[in-house]
């Protein structure tokens, strides 16, 4: 059943070849010459299959497994330097005719407020979140028909892109939507989206319907086979993600790795990112109920392993994790967060109080303001990027996978990170954060290795400095 370039979901996910892969990698888990091929084949930065990386996974000898974190640390140096990306999600509306039993949209949540962004109250919301300093959004919205058609989301995502307030802009918009046609993903690409995201929750078919009990998304195929619609419909840059917690996370990263392979092997360029959630409580779930859960151990070692995998993706954690889970994964492959981000639909003009009934869809762990996570960031060294650059010049899909394979980061994406840090110091940061970034930066020119880029670059940190704005290489 199982063939990498089949447009079944079912074949390209085959719980056959998912079922011998974990019983290859339980056999293989202690052959330390298997296991010292596998972290050589990675080190050549030809990524792994998702048997070999199964084993890895499997394996518990502590000298291997922090061979496994070395690599990884400087895999992700490599492709994406100390650069993180940083984002913010907003929830457009919580309506949802899904029955999903983890997710408290679920359509039998009486509890719950249901609400649904006007266009107004959306400008009011963009508006506070460039008056942090964001640039980069993430939309999200429950599925439903009546309340949230796709001619909803193409009207938000034009109102989002028209507002500029003081120096803020929106540069880019990732939409985290339900599955939807290849006509509907057609008007997302024409509208400007940047990557369409879309979590699997779980690859395991059984536990997939039994998750997803009634409603559009009961449907495992029509989701899972979402991303060859969207690529179809020419959208190039697509996020994946599972929902550690549901199942077994041995039988959920085999999954997303044969995922990963499948857009490579049928579309030429694998996923623009990976998420690796895990199930929160939220207003009616209780993630106790999901006996899958994973250890924060077991967490870094997935991350790591995605990085050493795939490591041309993108990967992000959100807010779901502690700020100590995710300073321990950011050097493990870890390229995207968000920062200072509300799960509420609106909550950042007008923030919900505990005396609201909520809208949000799970609780935060990591509530630090944006000047708080941006100033974290730069004190590890880390460069807080709000660069979009890639996208408005056109630099996506297999384009963008050259870039990041020839590993031409420090002359690009570097430069640019600088640039936009600036405009983030220039406008919105405090005092300390200012003061830590301009240090900063004037260290990061210097790593520059192209002395006309670094040229430039510096040219155009002191305009921004004279009231210039965007940038980009």
């Amino acid at each position: 059943m199982y063939n990498v370039t089949s447009l079944k979901a079912e074949e390209f996910i085959s719980d056959e070849e998912i079922q011998a892969t974990l019983a290859y990698a339980d056999a293989n888990k202690d052959n330390v010459a298997l296991i010292d091929e596998i972290i050589a084949k990675a080190k050549e930065r030809k990524g792994l299959t998702h048997r070999e990386a199964s084993v890895l996974l499997a394996c518990e000898i502590p000298e291997k497994i922090d061979e496994v974190y070395t690599l990884a640390e400087q895999l992700k140096k490599d492709y994406y330097g100390n650069r993180i990306v940083l984002f913010a999600p907003l929830y457009l509306s919580n309506y949802c005719v899904n029955g999903c039993v983890y997710c408290p949209y679920h359509a039998k949540n009486k509890h719950i407020a249901r609400k649904k962004l006007t266009q107004e109250e959306i400008v009011k919301e963009v508006t506070a979140l460039q008056d942090m300093g964001h640039k980069r959004l993430a939309i999200e919205a429950g599925e439903d028909p009546v309340n949230n058609p796709i001619e909803y989301i193409l009207e938000c995502i034009h109102t989002i892109y028209s507002i500029k307030h003081k120096n803020g802009a929106i540069r880019r918009v990732n939409v985290n939507i339900a599955a939807t046609t290849v006509e509907n993903y057609r008007k997302l690409k024409e509208a400007e989206i940047g990557t369409y995201i879309l979590f699997q929750e779980t690859y395991h078919k059984k536990s997939y319907e039994t998750l997803h009990p009634t409603g559009p998304k009961h449907d495992y195929a029509y989701h899972t086979e979402a991303m060859d619609r969207a690529m179809e419909g020419g959208i190039d840059d697509v996020g994946l993600g599972v929902l550690f917690g549901l199942e077994m996370y041995r039988y959920e990263f085999a999954g997303l790795l044969m995922h990963a392979e499948h857009l490579e092997a049928v579309h030429g360029v694998g996923p623009h990112t990976i998420s690796v959630p895990r199930i929160k409580h939220a207003d009616d779930i209780d993630p106790s109920v999901f006996d899958n859960g994973i250890s924060d151990d077991i967490f870094a070692k997935i991350c790591a392993l995605i990085r050493i995998s795939v490591p041309y993706t993108g990967m992000i954690i959100s807010t779901r994790e502690s700020q100590a889970v995710r300073e321990r994964v950011l050097p493990l492959g870890v390229s995207q967060i968000s920062g200072a981000s509300r799960t509420s639909v609106g909550g950042y003009a007008e923030p919900e109080t505990e005396e609201d009934v909520t809208s949000a869809q799970f609780d935060v762990s990591d509530q630090r303001t944006l000047d708080e996570v941006v100033n974290w960031l730069m004190k590890m060294d880390y460069i807080p990027s709000f660069c979009t650059a890639c996208y408005r010049e056109g630099r996506t899909g297999d384009r963008f996978m050259s870039l990041c394979k020839n590993m031409q980061i420090l002359n690009c994406c570097h430069p640019n990170a600088l640039m936009t840090l600036k405009e983030y110091l220039e406008d919105y940061a405090s005092e300390e954060t200012k003061k830590i970034g301009m240090a900063l930066i004037e260290r990061e020119l210097e790593n520059i290795p192209n002395p006309k880029v670094q040229r430039i670059a510096r040219e155009h940190i002191h305009d921004i400095s004279e009231g210039k704005r965007d940038f980009r290489f």
